[in-house]
């Protein structure tokens, strides 16, 4: 798991050849940007900008994905994500679904929060469980784009 802002993203564009495309992509949007899917570079690199409210962190579930990196980035609002290593998620709620790229597991307290505000991003591999789109202290709009980067 990374957390850091945009304007430092050309430091992990080495991880992968397709980051660049990721974060050239995240510098291009901003409140304007229609709520949608966006192909970037066919199934290799796509974006979902979403509009959304926060929810407790009861009321979620962890999520880990196979085959695509997620990059979450900020546009507006603030959430707050939990993450936690996969060896420590062992209460499966939904086995891997290969067409969704999800397992979805229940909610540890073993987990760590981190706070994604405006011009942050996070990005979260294979072995990084974790539940976006949380509240801080009460529910909150956001404006965020999820970019999904094949492994």
């Amino acid at each position: 798991m990374i957390l850091d802002s945009l304007s430092q993203s050309h430091q992990y564009t080495s991880i992968s050849p397709r980051f660049q495309k990721a974060f050239d992509f995240l510098r291009q949007v901003n409140s304007d940007t229609p709520v949608g899917r966006y192909e970037i570079d066919g199934e290799d690199v796509f974006a979902f900008v979403q509009k959304h409210l926060t929810k407790p962190v009861e009321e979620r579930q962890y999520e880990a994905h196979r085959k695509y990196i997620d990059v979450h980035y900020i546009i507006q609002g603030r959430e707050i994500l939990y993450w936690a290593p996969l060896p420590m998620l062992t209460n499966i709620t939904m086995p891997f679904d290969d067409e969704q790229d999800a397992e979805l597991y229940g909610i540890t307290v073993e987990g760590m929060p981190y706070q994604l505000r405006e011009g942050q991003l996070t990005i979260l591999f294979p072995q990084d469980g974790h539940v976006p789109s949380c509240t801080r202290d009460k529910q909150a709009e956001v404006l965020k784009v999820v970019v999904k980067v094949r492994v």
